[in-house]
């Protein structure tokens, strides 16, 4: 399946590294070991993993200013490493436009969250990039 199944297979790994505070080399070991996924799919899932754990706080810090009077304690987990993951690639890939970044984001949350995450996944992602827009006049790498 390629990229869809990479970016399932990254939001599955951030979400049990949230829920278990465990952010090792060895958990991402076991969690490739553990599923099946092609050559492709293991190097993007093992570069989100270096570069959302190098940048977790960038990439959180963008989540919580976008959260009108929340804490990101509060977000659910899953939709929390949607958001993680659809950064990762805003931020850090080039070669993913943002579009597809948030469209994969949204068709995500809709299989794996609540029926109205979707509209709050499309939401915290259109104003971090309206908000990279502004500082950085559009593009990727906004770090």
């Amino acid at each position: 399946m390629g990229r869809k199944q990479a970016r399932e297979g990254t939001m599955k790994l951030i979400y049990q590294m949230e829920i278990n505070d465990d952010f090792s080399d060895e958990a991402l070991s076991s969690f490739l070991e553990n599923f099946s996924f092609d050559q492709a799919e293991k190097e993007y899932i093992t570069d989100a993993y270096v570069k959302i754990k190098d940048n977790l706080k960038t990439i959180d810090t963008y989540i919580e200013n976008t959260l009108d009077g929340w804490k990101i304690n509060r977000l659910a987990k899953v939709d929390l490493a949607i958001l993680r993951v659809a950064l990762y690639e805003i931020l850090y890939r080039d070669d993913i436009p943002i579009e597809v970044s948030i469209n994969e984001a949204i068709e995500i949350a809709k299989k794996y969250s609540n029926e109205d995450s979707y509209r709050f996944i499309n939401g915290v992602l259109g104003s971090i990039v309206r908000s990279l827009d502004k500082d950085n006049n559009g593009g990727n790498n906004a770090t």
